[in-house]
């Protein structure tokens, strides 16, 4: 393992994915510089993109001028409150974008600030430590307390749903999951090297999820958070989860504090997700490793743990994030969590029966017999990406009965990973995006079946391993049936529209390098620092089928590159775009992408594309983030834009005393993450 960085005197560039040392220190544990985990010898899936694009885009000859560039009409608003635009213009060449996309594009930028177009508003609705629960103290960085920040919206969110507040109209409920903590960024005079109990606690109170009810103002896209609803909750680093499926009580998740094995306190990492059509959301632990110090087995090591101290020091003050002592406890962390956000007095679930592995995203659509279907990606360099396949049928309304048989759903099925085949011989696949033989990237894939969960019991698909090794294992059950290969899959999306199936994999800077895996026809680029989307059909778009085809859909970069692809759609009317990571479906069946780590010079982003139609690969910016931030979960409807504005200011050297950003309160005030709402002036329909 490679040991972590300086924080004073580094510099972003040093980093895969353009991150800084602070970003991969604290949300992932500089997975990016120890050893890829994944030292497996079968097939990878990284460069096989740069080809596909020239054969069709070299048949649209591209626009002179980038589309983002040309109009410049974008509004940067500085301030928490609403702030107005211009009128903004909606008419004349906008009306030829995709419908959705009819909005002057954003131009890329490096403000401190959350940038929309030219007509439209803004509000932050909710920030870390603001209270919801009843009796939680207003937020005060100079004395922040477990207690408080246990009553208060948590921090550095990444999935956002909003979900329906029955009988209270003009009222929704924001569930938002919270990834990891910044302490550096949290405490003044913060000393890494000597955290206090306080400090930690804090943190542990501050991982977790947040269920919050907003309050929508009916002439705007505005929300405002309802303090003490009943149906707020918050659910912390040591609060009750149950673990269930086919791994709960198994010998390899019982720990001295929980002889059952079906016990666990906290989650931790909660990245991307999904909502369920019962009515629950899926929440991903995704970089658990970096939590658990002293790791020493052969599965450790492939999980990416580390074999000395943590980064947060953890575990000098409780005994479970030492492996030494403690060797079961990380198998407890790693899978997909249920949350009901309308009973406040549930226990969030684990669901062995979908793997364990570094969760990106969990998102559900239903087979044509009402089985629910879960993709998810593994978010590594060189790991692979998921579906689970439900047995039992989903019950509609809202009964008690009908309630807990959807909460079990996800305990019986069979999960499968992807394997990927190019119909293009592998001599004409050699990094360099150069197109095959035939003209194109693409090719099938086969959904490998590695376990399979029943009411009685499990049964493995992978030789050597039993059911349990599967689902607490299930990196290495990859391994052993030969997997696909990927750069870092992360969000998967199925389109409600067409179905669709959009894989996002946002980048691998060890594509092609020496000891690593080569290019192959479905990861074409070497070297592959702005990542690629693809677009895989589900055979007779069934769902719960076996075997798909894939397809190249968007090869990210600067339109200017050669190696770029856009669904054919002219690069010269396209905003660059670089490191894909969350995604989600707009009402007219456009794919909106949030990026991560943004190599070509600007801040990152949100960006509609178009799937479908003449206008297919038609992409536009729709908003920039501050200094340092990601943009995370977006909920796209009608008339509001929502996104998490994770992390800002994390960026190397910054601490409290010397902040790199000033967003969203201004100067003298602390960072703080949080989530922004966006609409349209006029209250019209986003991008019509």
């Amino acid at each position: 393992m490679r040991k972590l960085l300086p924080l004073i005197g580094t510099t972003s560039g040093s980093h895969p994915g353009g991150r800084s040392a602070l970003t991969c220190r604290y949300r992932c544990g500089d997975a990016c510089f120890h050893e890829v985990p994944n030292t497996s010898d079968n097939e990878y899936v990284g460069d096989v993109i740069a080809g596909a694009l020239s054969r069709r885009s070299a048949l649209r000859a591209a626009a002179v001028v980038t589309v983002a560039t040309a109009t410049g009409a974008a509004t940067a608003v500085t301030v928490p409150q609403a702030a107005a635009a211009p009128a903004g213009r909606h008419g004349g060449a906008h009306t030829t974008a995709a419908r959705g996309l009819r909005f002057a594009p954003v131009a890329p930028n490096t403000a401190d600030a959350v940038t929309v177009p030219d007509g439209y508003r803004q509000n932050v609705v909710i920030r870390w430590g603001e209270p919801i629960l009843r009796g939680a103290p207003a937020f005060d960085p100079e004395n922040q307390t477990a207690a408080a920040q246990a009553g208060q919206f948590g921090y550095n969110s990444d999935f956002l749903a909003l979900l329906p507040v029955p009988g209270e109209r003009g009222r929704r409920l924001l569930v938002a999951n919270h990834e990891y903590t910044d302490e550096v960024l949290m405490f003044r005079g913060y000393d890494p090297q000597n955290p206090t109990r306080r400090q930690v606690e804090v943190a542990w109170a501050a991982h977790g999820l947040s269920a919050v009810v907003v309050e929508e103002d009916s002439r705007s896209g505005r929300l405002t958070a309802v303090p003490r609803h009943p149906l707020n909750r918050r659910v912390t680093a040591t609060g009750a989860f149950r673990l269930t499926g086919p791994a709960a009580g198994s010998d390899l998740l019982k720990t001295s504090a929980d002889p059952s094995g079906r016990k666990v306190l906290g989650t931790l990492n909660n990245c991307s997700g999904g909502t369920t059509p019962w009515g629950t959301t899926l929440h991903g632990e995704e970089n658990f490793n970096q939590y658990f110090a002293n790791g020493s087995s052969a599965t450790d090591l492939r999980y990416g743990i580390g074999t000395s101290a943590t980064e947060r020091k953890w575990e000098r003050f409780d005994r479970r994030f030492d492996l030494a002592q403690e060797p079961n406890e990380v198998h407890r962390f790693g899978y997909v969590v249920e949350f009901d956000p309308y009973d406040p007095g549930s226990t969030p679930r684990k669901h062995t029966a979908l793997g364990r592995f570094k969760h990106e995203a969990a998102t559900v659509r239903l087979t044509d017999d009402g089985r629910p279907v879960v993709y998810s990606g593994d978010d590594e360099r060189f790991d692979y990406f998921y579906k689970f396949v439900g047995s039992k049928r989903m019950r509609h309304g809202n009964s008690r009965s009908a309630r807990e048989h959807n909460l079990s759903l996800l305990e019986e099925g069979t999960l499968y990973v992807a394997k990927l085949t190019g119909d293009s011989p592998a001599t004409d696949i050699d990094g360099s995006g150069k197109l095959p033989g035939d003209g194109e990237f693409d090719g099938s894939g086969t959904w490998i079946p590695l376990a399979t969960a029943t009411a009685h019991g499990a049964v493995s698909h992978v030789e050597g391993m039993s059911a349990e090794e599967v689902f607490v294992f299930t990196r290495l059950a990859g391994d052993k049936v030969g997997a696909t290969k990927m750069d870092r899959p992360e969000d998967i999306q199925p389109s409600p529209h067409t179905g669709k199936v959009y894989v996002v994999l946002t980048n691998n800077t060890n594509r092609g390098k020496a000891g690593s895996p080569a290019a192959d026809e479905a990861n074409p680029r070497s070297g592959n620092k702005h990542g690629h989307i693809l677009e895989l059909t589900e055979r007779h778009n069934r769902a719960e089928s076996t075997s798909f085809a894939w397809s190249l859909f968007l090869v990210a970069g600067d339109p200017s590159d050669p190696s770029t692809y856009f669904a054919g759609f002219p690069k010269g009317r396209v905003s660059p775009i670089s490191c894909p990571d969350n995604v989600a479906f707009d009402p007219h069946g456009n794919l909106w992408i949030s990026t991560d780590g943004n190599q070509l010079g600007s801040h990152d982003g949100l960006f509609g594309v178009a799937t479908r139609g003449e206008r297919r690969g038609e992409l536009k910016q729709f908003l920039t983030v501050p200094k340092g931030a990601e943009t995370c979960g977006p909920v796209i409807e009608d008339r509001r834009v929502l996104v998490a504005v994770q992390h800002p200011g994390e960026l190397d050297g910054a601490t409290v005393e010397k902040p790199a950003s000033v967003w969203p309160d201004g100067p003298g005030r602390i960072v703080r993450p949080a989530v922004v709402a966006v609409w349209r002036a006029d209250g019209c329909d986003i991008g019509v």
